[in-house]
């Protein structure tokens, strides 16, 4: 049986299979983190990717298209996964909003040190295509998350404070 399911913006066929681990897109994008973190963006190849799943060398085209839709895909669920490592350092952060600033900034590095692959791809590679709207929604979230958290901390900052954050801005 062939089911249609919607996976970042577009409609993607699902065969009513179950496959060994559970969840395919889950287990490709996992095993997509892993050959960038140890290949790089330049070496990243989906037959590497599918082998590390444990599934047949089609099956990465059949969800993500191509290699720039993998790492395009990647780098959305890496936002999600950015954001929560902000939010668990804000958890556990004092609620004013210049506390909660600096935890988000050091869940910032956080992130950067614990998935500096991920980071890059995000952040500074040309691979993913930063038009598809899944990524696009998470990259704004990500960044309206940073305005939000900069102007609740400069409003509770000095006048002068308050203008050198809106120009910065």
């Amino acid at each position: 049986m062939v089911r249609y399911i919607s996976r970042m913006g577009a409609n993607v066929i699902a065969h009513e299979r179950s496959y060994h681990h559970g969840d395919l897109y889950t287990a490709l994008i996992a095993a997509a983190e892993l050959e960038l973190s140890e290949k790089g963006v330049e070496a990243f190849s989906l037959r590497v990717v599918a082998k590390r799943a444990g599934v047949s060398h089609s099956a990465p085209a059949h969800h993500f298209g191509d290699v720039q839709g993998l790492l395009t895909a990647l780098a959305a669920e890496g936002y999600e996964l950015f954001l929560k490592f902000q939010r668990e350092r804000q958890r556990s952060a004092p609620g004013d909003a210049q506390s909660q600033l600096a935890a988000a900034g050091l869940g910032y590095i956080d992130f950067a040190m614990q998935r500096p692959a991920l980071f890059r791809l995000m952040f500074s590679s040309e691979r993913p295509d930063r038009s598809e709207p899944d990524l696009a929604s998470k990259a704004d979230a990500a960044f309206e998350n940073l305005v939000h958290d900069v102007m609740g901390a400069t409003s509770a900052a000095p006048a002068n404070d308050q203008q050198l954050a809106a120009d910065v801005i």
